[in-house]
């Protein structure tokens, strides 16, 4: 791992051992002259340990990431004096793509998707520039990264963790954070995570909740499961930072449910329920109620994800379930983690948006 006891050198900044500070590099220049720029807070430890980064907003529209940056960055294992105590270097990002945070859009002003576009170029688009920075900046100079996604809008997903690991070590990460799920993917070509694992890097992908909405369950889920990597990676000690009070549900494989229909869905399961085979999932009808199509389960699993808009499209994706091992009780993992969540003296009641 990277010895950070030297200062941190990012961009043209040097971050002393022992200091936090927010740092702006350079993104691109608007075309009414104001300057856009990338904010990473860096939280620099007095002692030897890795260096972890969590970013969130690489698609604009998915807030929910910004606000769990901003809470751990409130934490109280990283304000004064308890900084003291960190090993290694936090970098958090809490928002990358600030074109698309700007506009409300999952988009690049050029419609491009930023997670599609790593590892980027110096000299190709916009979109590709701006990965080119986050890959040299922050990517480069870490050991392993969290980054925050949501659903996309109209979408919510159950709290979960997907990952692609390369070593050994990020399993055991990805089960220390404590999500609900830990959704073994493929990577997808373009994406961060790809880039990433490609220069040695593992990225934890935290998914919860949709676009342009908070959900308070979804944001201390991130928050808490952020603090347990780090006391994974022993950056931070025991004191509070609770441990899960069940283990993550495993699975390798998940698939979406489509809509047989055009029409108006009816849903009758939601995010967190368990289903059986043929299991009778919701209704599409026309608006008249003349033609209804019932949405069946193929297999039975844990809904992972779920529409949130009763308009649908014959080929939507409607419910996203993921296979469950028989050894796992999903209900009583889910109820446990909801208990712990609202009972976690971590968090300020009135902080609750």
């Amino acid at each position: 791992m990277k010895k950070t006891v030297d200062p941190f050198l990012i961009g043209e900044h040097s971050i002393a051992p022992g200091t936090r500070r927010t740092v702006d590099l350079p993104v691109s220049v608007l075309s009414d002259h104001t300057p856009v720029t990338m904010s990473v807070h860096v939280l620099h430890g007095r002692r030897p340990g890795p260096v972890l980064f969590v970013s969130a907003a690489v698609h604009g529209d998915e807030v929910i990431g910004v606000e769990i940056a901003r809470r751990i960055l409130k934490a109280p294992q990283l304000e004064a004096p308890e900084l003291e105590k960190l090993k290694g270097t936090l970098l958090v990002v809490p928002i990358v793509n600030a074109f698309g945070f700007l506009n409300h859009s999952r988009y690049l002003p050029d419609r491009r998707d930023l997670n599609r576009s790593f590892p980027g170029s110096q000299r190709g688009s916009l979109a590709g520039r701006l990965a080119n920075l986050f890959m040299t900046e922050i990517v480069n100079r870490s050991d392993f990264g969290i980054d925050l996604h949501s659903a996309a809008i109209h979408r919510i997903n159950l709290p979960q963790i997907r990952v692609s690991p390369s070593r050994p070590e990020t399993l055991t990460l990805a089960k220390a954070f404590g999500a609900p799920v830990v959704l073994t993917s493929k990577l997808r070509e373009g994406s961060m995570r790809e880039a990433a694992q490609s220069k040695g890097t593992d990225v934890l992908v935290f998914e919860a909740g949709e676009g342009l909405r908070f959900d308070e369950m979804a944001i201390r889920a991130g928050v808490s499961g952020i603090l347990r990597v780090m006391r994974s990676l022993k950056m931070l000690g025991a004191k509070g930072i609770t441990r899960p009070k069940a283990p993550s549900i495993l699975t390798k494989s998940s698939y979406w449910v489509r809509s047989p229909a055009g029409g108006l869905l009816r849903p009758f399961k939601y995010i967190g329920d368990v289903v059986e085979p043929q299991m009778l999932l919701g209704i599409v009808s026309d608006p008249f109620g003349e033609n209804e199509r019932e949405v069946i389960a193929e297999y039975g699993g844990l809904v992972i994800g779920r529409t949130n808009l009763p308009v649908v499209n014959e080929g939507d994706g409607l419910f996203h379930i993921a296979d469950v091992s028989e050894k796992y009780d999903a209900e009583l993992t889910l109820d446990s983690l909801v208990s712990q969540l609202e009972a976690d003296p971590l968090f300020d009641e009135d902080e609750i948006i």
